[in-house]
């Protein structure tokens, strides 16, 4: 009797341990287990103290643990200091703040990466998905109407077979889709209600048209394709709540617009953007930034502008590779940006590359200064070892390798065939040469057949030195034969350096780039 009073006693000792806050549990290495036992199906956020993204989700992931509380969910949200808990991030794979998962069932071997909004009932939605059927059964009306009112975004599917081949499709195309809630009815009222006749599908939204009603073949691709074409509004702002929902939907051209909220004319230029848009609905996301925006001077520095150059237009896809459009009219007009995005559809437009100009100066320090204007010039000499520093002036990593890369130009600058050189990257482009992430090393060889060699040894002066004096094979690799380089990071996250200035769709999986 002893020994069972003890484990009991000790059982609740050990829960007791898990502590809350605001609904939220705080778990650490020590009770990390015993609160995977105790909840099932449980969402863990590990976070920086420091972390401006960290700190905007806290209000959001507090509401989306009351609602969940509120509807008797047994899901609960937990939240862990990755900075306090160092070895439980690097068990989980955190490279970047916040990096969410969901441990269901208890199983903590592999646990599923978050993927949709920041917003509460981004957040409870996805879990419910997770959790429960990909489709709430509509009984009656006003479980639709309390659908549609309390979601940015409902699809409901009317199909008086629940078990028919449409509502079989439709059934498969709502567990695809992680950050939109599916209701199915079979219910005549309903079917009245909403002034649907017949079997088919329709999705109710709180902007632009309101609704949009499905008219193709009941299929899962053709359902997936008509829910991504009008899920967002035509034009939707860039801010920390919507990038993961432009950076992990399926449309990767995205036209942008920067223009000053605060401007005169705002309404006037929206007005003009949303009208271009309507053409291009599916094919191209239409984004307006607020150019006068803090947070956002690192977009307006990636696409080679400064706030008074504003409003301004780019284009720019985030394929594997990411390519940049510039149109030729600075003219924000429906009919100049219908016919930008027409020759850009049609695959007529050529890629936008900036370059600063050539500084007189340029060849005249140990480490040689390269621009767009110079850059093949220069490292495809025939004759010359070119060994280039691509970086950001704003990227930690670069600062830090900084005085190394100067004590290398300062070893060969009397080499007659070595050459140190450094390129920013934030105002030059390359067409040859796609960079992934800051800094990236590369080495160009002598000779005419234009090789390249990417850097993956020591960033040290040492090991620098031994890699050009091995011509570029100690501590290289062909291109597109990386080694390990500074990770990508979550769309909304931050680490300490290798940042980018826009959350570009680069790197698989999660990896999408953004910073402070």
């Amino acid at each position: 009797m002893f020994k069972f009073v003890l484990l009991c006693t000790l059982a609740v000792a050990s829960r007791a341990d898990i502590g809350e806050e605001d609904g939220v549990l705080v778990l650490k290495k020590s009770n990390f287990e015993e609160a995977l036992k105790a909840h099932p199906n449980i969402l863990v956020e590990f976070y920086a103290p420091w972390c401006g993204h960290c700190k905007a989700l806290v209000p959001e992931y507090a509401k989306a643990a009351s609602m969940l509380k509120a509807d008797g969910s047994e899901i609960r949200l937990a939240k862990v200091d990755a900075t306090e808990e160092a070895d439980l991030a690097q068990e989980y794979g955190v490279r970047g703040y916040p990096t969410i998962k969901f441990f269901k069932g208890g199983d903590k071997e592999s646990p599923k990466e978050y993927s949709a909004g920041r917003q509460a009932d981004d957040i409870v939605n996805w879990l419910k998905k997770r959790t429960g059927p990909a489709a709430t059964t509509l009984g009656e009306v006003a479980q639709a109407e309390s659908m549609i009112a309390e979601n940015e975004v409902a699809v409901i599917g009317f199909f008086k077979d629940a078990e028919s081949e449409g509502a079989t499709a439709f059934l498969k195309a709502a567990e695809a889709v992680d950050d939109v809630p599916f209701g199915i009815t079979s219910n005549e009222a309903v079917f009245s209600k909403f002034e649907v006749s017949k079997d088919g599908v329709v999705l109710f939204k709180k902007f632009d048209e309101g609704r949009n009603t499905f008219d193709g073949e009941l299929s899962k691709t053709d359902l997936l394709a008509f829910i991504k074409a009008n899920q967002l509004p035509l034009v939707i702002e860039f801010t920390e709540q919507t990038a993961p929902k432009i950076f992990g939907g399926e449309i990767k051209s995205h036209i942008l617009m920067f223009v000053p909220k605060a401007a005169d004319d705002f309404n006037d230029k929206m007005a003009e953007f949303k009208k271009a848009s309507e053409g291009f609905k599916g094919k191209i996301l239409f984004i307006f930034i607020d150019s006068e925006v803090d947070d956002n001077q690192r977009i307006l520095e990636f696409f080679g502008l400064k706030k008074e150059e504003c409003p301004a237009i780019r284009l720019i896809t985030l394929e594997e590779e990411m390519t940049k459009y510039r149109p030729e009219s600075e003219a924000i007009t429906a009919d100049n940006i219908i016919a930008f995005c027409t020759l850009f559809t049609e695959g007529k437009l050529k890629p936008h590359l900036m370059s600063q100009d050539i500084p007189e100066d340029w060849d005249k320090n140990p480490v040689r200064v390269l621009v767009g204007k110079n850059f093949e010039e220069v490292v495809f000499d025939p004759k010359k070892n070119v060994f280039v520093e691509f970086y950001a002036p704003w990227c930690g990593h670069c600062k830090q390798l900084d005085p190394i890369w100067t004590k290398l130009g300062e070893k060969y600058q009397d080499s007659a065939d070595i050459v140190v050189a450094k390129m920013d990257s934030t105002a030059n482009e390359i067409e040859t040469v796609k960079v992934h992430s800051f800094p990236t090393l590369k080495f160009f060889p002598a000779g005419d057949e234009h090789k390249v060699v990417d850097y993956n040894g020591e960033r040290t002066l040492e090991g620098f030195t031994k890699f050009l004096e091995s011509g570029g094979k100690d501590g290289g690799a062909p291109a597109g034969e990386e080694g390990e380089e500074d990770e990508g990071i979550d769309p909304m996250s931050v680490n300490e350096g290798d940042d980018r200035p826009y959350p570009l769709k680069i790197l698989t999986g999660v990896g999408n780039k953004f910073s402070d």
